[in-house]
């Protein structure tokens, strides 16, 4: 399981990395063997390493607000765990100066969507939070609030400092939904996606010589697509948010 004490910051800034093209899916979640594992333990020895010598104490301003080495490595630790085992799966080289930018950038992001959320002076239900922390829980695998926030105490975040974050995600969601407006997906736009997945899905089954592999049917995936569409539309409706932001917010970085 991922380190739990970036997991809280890294969800507030899911949708701006996305926005960025940072976003990949990632089908390796199932159990392997003894062997897989072992394999899998010797390509990550393997893994270069992050490589944040020549990052300022103070990576970016937004609006006055610092961001801070220690923030910034918390987030692009993650990024670059991610980023490099892709780079490896494809053969290419990683780019860290790169990979640093855009972890900026989408920092920087993530800051405006805060202020600006702030500034609108959204209220927060112990309820919301509850909710949020259950999906939280059950994205980590864990099965309770209660033992994701045990965890996260245990690697050392306090719960208050949870909550925090957890409304500050929390305002930052509806800020999202007052501006994307109705984002509702189409029985249209369901049913392209679905098209785009059979193809897809047609084509791995080839390439594998597997001429029977199952594909489940539209009404079976439904409510994945929905998601999927539903998370586009989001992403999408984000980018413009950040776009507009900064047009006129004061934003350096160090980078």
């Amino acid at each position: 399981m991922k380190k739990l004490t970036v997991i809280v910051m890294a969800l507030a800034l899911a949708l701006v990395m996305a926005a960025c093209g940072g976003e990949s899916k990632d089908n390796n979640g199932e159990k392997g063997s003894g062997e897989g594992q072992g394999e899998q333990a010797s390509q990550q020895q393997k893994q270069p390493k992050p490589d944040l010598k020549d990052v300022p104490d103070v990576v970016a301003k937004v609006n006055g607000e610092k961001i801070t080495k220690k923030e910034f490595e918390d987030i692009y630790k993650g990024q670059f765990q991610r980023m490099a085992m892709q780079a490896k799966m494809s053969g290419q080289k990683l780019d860290q100066d790169k990979l640093k930018k855009k972890t900026a950038e989408s920092m920087v992001g993530s800051e405006l969507l805060k202020q600006e959320a702030n500034n609108r002076d959204y209220q927060v239900s112990q309820k919301e939070i509850d909710k949020k922390l259950k999906e939280l829980a059950k994205q980590n695998q864990l099965k309770s609030k209660d033992k994701f926030l045990s965890a996260l105490k245990k690697q050392g975040m306090k719960k208050k400092e949870v909550m925090s974050q957890v409304e500050q995600i929390i305002k930052v969601d509806k800020l999202i939904a007052d501006e994307s407006g109705d984002i509702k997906p189409t029985e249209k736009e369901l049913k392209k996606l679905y098209d785009q997945y059979k193809s897809q899905q047609k084509q791995m089954n080839k390439k594998k010589g597997d001429k029977g592999g199952d594909i489940p049917s539209y009404n079976d995936m439904k409510s994945d697509l929905k998601k999927q569409v539903k998370r586009q539309k989001e992403i999408k409706a984000q980018q413009k948010i950040v776009g507009q932001l900064r047009e006129k917010a004061d934003v350096t970085i160090n980078l």
